[in-house]
């Protein structure tokens, strides 16, 4: 119903802007409309880039050039049809989208701002100093305009043009956004380690972001020189990234938040036209307004706004029950590996300089089972963690999961293969719901590809409502279905532990690592997270954990691994290794009180920190 009632409010809102050219004939006013389009147009795919997947950008210029010279040259140069050297703008652009992600997936922050400008400068001075193609400040003239029934376009079908232009891009980024590839671009933009541990490829979205963000730029170019049937270099301006970047972030990280920054800023920018010096001061004070006094912009000022009318409605409990059988069959199938060894390492080596937190270690992983990895603080166990999920790895040695290496794969794609994480310091995506967060674990899951989702094809919606009730199964199987809605980050620090465990689960694991599940929780949170542990094992889940609290581990471990000096010191059944001498030893010491220790097991298990 939802979805209707926002096409019927974009049916509306076309339809009023469709009549304004009825209307009135006045050139100034129809120009400054279609100003306002070409500039949504350009922001609309920036804001992927920069809103959602937090990637900086201010060489969108450039973008912009590539797109406005491929359809000069293209029609004054070489007589192609204007809609199809239109079409092949965007696409030159998306290509050239390629090449400036690539740099980008070495560098973040102010750095890759950098790289972003240098690609602008570089592309204004091509255009300015090879003449004999590009014709300088000379420029290109006789370009080909769009047509209609073999006429040019007059002002008031560029209006209609660029409108149809686009609502269609507002409804095909809304229908990416709202679904997989939107919570994947937050995923990367709030927590990139976080975002490769469930699945999700950060050099694919990033490089996909960018994309997105010049093919609507270069459609953008490609515009203004049908229109003008001119374009020269002076159109190529380090104040036109600014001006883009500005629009995204004055309107906001939401897909109407280009819409109101292009109105904003286009009709601003035409009444400071005859004032130039006046003109650059006020982008910069708007721009110092949008960063600090309203970092998210108007639509997010309007969205909390509205949000002090009511809440959206959570999840109805009353579905769960019956999914959650459905969801109980999909972990078996997926962790199903009989008792055979699920993970194995032999002769596992890391050192950073002369420091060994991973020395020649050989560990096995049987499958069903409860392991737990133990040891004085700084004995590596966290490293060792970071090397079985990819994200650190071995300086030497093997690893074998499911029978398959996978030393040297990358993160994400060892998550797809079934092993699943949390993190000692929480990782959660804390701006999205916590519904949201658990349908990112389940991303990898979701088969609709992209195509399905920027055009709204029933695969897209199918699968969307399938991980909504995947999601809520295990939200309720986790107790959390009251918090669906809520957003992560603002959840007491306990149940946010949760949520991340949720998270975890989601990706289907054969193979989960917790690493101190219950740091930072009271004991009463504690005693839950036993029976927790103890549920997900039923579910034929392997588990590998680090914990601080040993009666924690001693109460649920069927295998317990004693880590020391990054070396493995004891392992075995928890009552074995919790009177073995080596282990009370590194726990209590070695000087007097290892004395009394040797003579009494029980000490060990009142150390409460590893």
């Amino acid at each position: 119903m939802h979805k209707f009632k926002h096409l019927l409010g974009v049916i509306a809102f076309a339809a009023v802007l469709g009549l304004v050219p009825v209307l009135t004939d006045n050139g100034f006013y129809l120009k400054v409309l279609f100003l306002i389009g070409v500039n949504y147009l350009a922001a609309a795919g920036l804001n992927v880039l920069v809103g959602y997947a937090g990637q900086k950008s201010l060489g969108h210029a450039g973008l912009f050039a590539v797109g406005a010279y491929t359809a000069a040259l293209l029609t004054a140069r070489l007589g192609w049809n204007p809609w199809l050297a239109f079409a092949a703008a965007g696409a030159m652009a998306g290509l050239f989208g390629v090449v400036i992600a690539l740099p980008a997936l070495r560098v973040r922050g102010p750095a890759l701002a950098m790289v972003t400008i240098g690609f602008g400068v570089v592309v204004e001075k091509v255009v300015s100093e090879w003449q004999d193609v590009f014709a300088g400040q000379q420029g290109i003239y006789g370009v080909l305009p769009l047509t209609w029934q073999g006429q040019p376009l007059d002002s008031r079908q560029w209006v209609w043009v660029v409108l149809a232009l686009g609502i269609a891009a507002h409804l095909m980024l809304r229908s990416l956004l709202r679904g997989k590839y939107g919570r994947a671009f937050m995923a990367v933009n709030t927590a990139e380690v976080a975002a490769e541990s469930v699945g999700v490829s950060v050099y694919r979205y990033k490089v996909l972001a960018f994309v997105i963000s010049a093919v609507t730029c270069g459609f953008a170019g490609a515009l203004i020189t049908q229109q003008n049937q001119y374009i020269n270099s002076d159109f190529i301006t380090f104040n036109l990234s600014v001006f883009f970047l500005l629009i995204v972030l004055f309107g906001g990280r939401s897909v109407y938040g280009p819409l109101l920054g292009a109105v904003v800023l286009t009709l601003l920018d035409a009444f400071l036209a005859r004032w130039p010096g006046v003109q650059h001061f006020t982008y910069g004070a708007l721009l110092l307004f949008a960063l600090y006094a309203m970092p998210d912009g108007l639509s997010g000022a309007l969205s909390g706004w509205a949000r002090r009318f009511g809440a959206k409605p959570g999840p109805a409990a009353s579905d769960a029950p019956e999914l959650l059988a459905a969801w109980r069959a999909r972990v078996a199938e997926a962790a199903a590996y009989g008792s055979q060894v699920l993970l194995r390492t032999q002769g596992l080596y890391k050192a950073y300089g002369g420091v060994v937190p991973t020395n020649n270690l050989d560990i096995e992983i049987q499958s069903g089972h409860v392991h737990s990895l133990i040891g004085p603080n700084g004995a590596g166990k966290t490293t060792l963690l970071n090397i079985l999920s990819g994200i650190v790895p071995p300086s030497r040695g093997s690893i074998e999961f499911r029978g398959a290496s996978i030393v040297g794969r990358p993160v994400f794609r060892i998550c797809n293969m079934g092993l699943g994480r949390t993190f000692q310091n929480l990782k959660l995506f804390a701006d999205m719901s916590v519904i949201d967060n658990v349908k990112v674990g389940l991303h990898q899951h979701i088969r609709a590809g992209f195509w399905s989702y920027l055009l709204g094809l029933p695969a897209a919606a199918r699968d969307e409502a399938g991980a909504t009730a995947e999601a809520r199964q295990i939200l309720q199987f986790l107790g959390l279905q009251a918090h669906a809605q809520a957003l992560a980050g603002s959840l007491p620090y306990g149940l946010q532990r949760r949520v991340e465990l949720a998270r975890a689960l989601a990706t289907r694991p054969a193979l989960l690592l917790l690493d101190e599940p219950a740091a930072g929780l009271n004991p009463q949170e504690t005693a839950e997270l036993v029976d927790v542990i103890r549920s997900i094992r039923d579910l034929g889940i392997t588990i590998l954990l680090i914990e601080h609290h040993m009666d924690l581990v001693m109460a649920i471990s069927d295998h317990v691994i004693v880590l020391d000096y990054g070396e493995k010191i004891a392992e075995g059944q928890p009552a074995a290794v919790q009177g073995n001498p080596r282990v009370i030893a590194a726990y209590l010491g070695t000087d007097e009180e290892e004395e009394e220790a040797l003579h009494n097991p029980e000490a060990l298990a009142g150390a409460r920190h590893v």
